[in-house]
């Protein structure tokens, strides 16, 4: 895996062994980022179940004002500390050590995330419905005005079109995988 664009293009990072961490893959990621291109610079990014840090990264590396990045994988947390040592990245970033259900409850309204970014373990499917079910209900108000929340899943699994306040906005599948774009609608 490397940065895409940005102050550390080019630079490579480390992905936790095994498969219970699948990181989001550079062709993925750069069309990811080629969507949400006018939406980072200054964004406040939160990047839930972050693995190794690989999309979170990319943000900061775009211009992200601040990355939240929640994971509670001791492999995963291992390796995402690693990466940001090794970029020599030293602020405009928390890692927190909790689950993302736990993490979301604890947020305040007014919290201000531009940007939501999703991708818990394919396995876990209930992962999906849970996070966008809490994002577009009881911590709607953690989401800035215009905030976009996007969930990387495989491409035959068919999210819903709505959960709670959020409605898809965008689809893109590319191979096997797919994101789905969330805004909530007034």
């Amino acid at each position: 895996m490397r940065i895409i664009a940005g102050t550390y293009r080019s630079r490579t990072l480390a992905a936790p062994p095994g498969l219970a961490t699948r990181p989001t893959s550079d062709r993925l990621r750069e069309t990811l980022f080629n969507v949400l291109a006018p939406r980072i610079e200054g964004a406040a990014f939160l990047d839930l179940y972050a693995g190794s840090g690989a999309v979170g990264i990319e943000a900061l590396s775009r211009g992200a004002a601040l990355v939240d990045f929640v994971e509670r994988a001791p492999a995963a947390l291992s390796v995402l500390s690693a990466n940001l040592a090794r970029l020599g990245v030293t602020a405009g970033f928390r890692v927190h050590n909790r689950s993302v259900g736990a993490f979301l409850k604890a947020l305040k309204a007014g919290a201000g995330f531009d940007v939501v970014f999703l991708d818990p373990p394919y396995d876990a499917d209930r992962e999906y419905t849970a996070t966008l079910t809490q994002l577009g209900g009881d911590a709607v108000g953690v989401l800035a005005p215009a905030a976009v929340v996007i969930a990387e899943h495989r491409r035959k699994e068919k999210l819903e079109d709505e959960y709670g306040e959020l409605r898809r906005t965008r689809l893109l599948e590319q191979g096997d995988a797919a994101l789905s774009f969330y805004a909530v609608q007034p």
